[in-house]
């Protein structure tokens, strides 16, 4: 690879009779490799600041190449200024319908959910994480607008069960499906076999399954078992209402090559539900993930 990146040499400004400091004149970079540079950063940093480096890479920025995976999270409190929305709105974009995986975390609403089915319709991987102020319903619409979509994850939701099915049925060629409850609404913990039954009748290609406070019995699970062939990896986290029995779990260690499974009997409701379900003191992916791992 020929490269015209230039090595310069500088005079101290303290002390100009110093041996010369040599300094990398970046924007003489080749642009595949500062594209390349550019590809290991976040959108957060590149828009709030990358881009502004020199106008060779202000120009890079907008190559829709940069844009094929988005990932903003709204974690840090002394950060709440930043404008995390409009900041999506302008990668999506920058990606020019390219857009291939999107992860988002508390933020967002309705007409962005909206500008995102719009504008992405070769979205395979999608990840909402706390997005409160995004209903249900502009959930579904937008999933039956994204038909290529493998992968979806939604954690930390507050929607109803029947608002769930809907949210099922509107992308039945899925993969991988997530859907987390922690800390969900109050006096929601009876048994429901409503979700499990819509994955099992909507979702027969699924590989991946990971489901947390769900309120599916062994009814359900064997629903999905029976229904989705190619299941592979399976993780159940705080699922009150299901009881394993022998034969259940024997299928399960048989059919399953991954399994990841909390007993009912856990001593340590409480626990969970304080890491997710107040609005008081919200944590960021990575302490959850911490906490899981010391768990299990």
């Amino acid at each position: 690879m020929s490269s015209n990146f230039h090595l310069n040499e500088v005079k101290s400004m303290d002390n100009p009779d110093s041996p010369s400091e040599i300094y990398r004149n970046w924007s003489n970079l080749p642009l595949d490799v500062t594209l390349m540079i550019l590809m290991k950063l976040g959108a957060v940093e590149i828009l709030e600041s990358v881009q502004f480096v020199c106008k060779m890479w202000y120009i890079l920025c907008k190559e829709p190449s940069l844009w094929r995976t988005i990932r903003i999270h709204n974690l840090a409190r002394a950060r709440r200024e930043i404008n995390h929305e409009k900041m999506l709105f302008n990668a999506i974009d920058r990606s020019d319908g390219r857009l291939i995986d999107l992860d988002i975390n508390r933020f967002g609403s309705d007409e962005l959910c909206s500008y995102v089915s719009s504008r992405s319709s070769q979205l395979k991987r999608l990840r909402l994480t706390r997005c409160r102020n995004i209903s249900a319903d502009a959930v579904i619409q937008a999933l039956e607008k994204l038909s290529c979509l493998e992968e979806v994850e939604l954690s930390f939701c507050r929607f109803q069960v029947a608002k769930t099915v809907a949210i099922i049925n509107a992308c039945p060629s899925l993969t991988t499906f997530k859907f987390n409850k922690l800390g969900g609404f109050e006096g929601s913990y009876e048994a429901c076999d409503e979700e499990a039954l819509a994955i099992a009748g909507r979702m027969p290609e699924l590989r991946h399954l990971q489901l947390i406070e769900n309120n599916m019995t062994s009814v359900g699970l064997t629903a999905i078992l029976d229904a989705c062939p190619h299941l592979q990896s399976l993780e159940l986290r705080e699922c009150y209402e299901l009881h394993l029995t022998p034969s259940l779990r024997k299928r399960l260690s048989e059919e399953i090559k991954d399994l990841q499974y909390s007993s009912s009997d856990s001593d340590e409701y409480s626990d969970i539900d304080y890491l997710g379900g107040h609005d008081d003191f919200e944590y960021s992916d990575d302490e959850i993930a911490d906490y899981y791992r010391n768990k299990y």
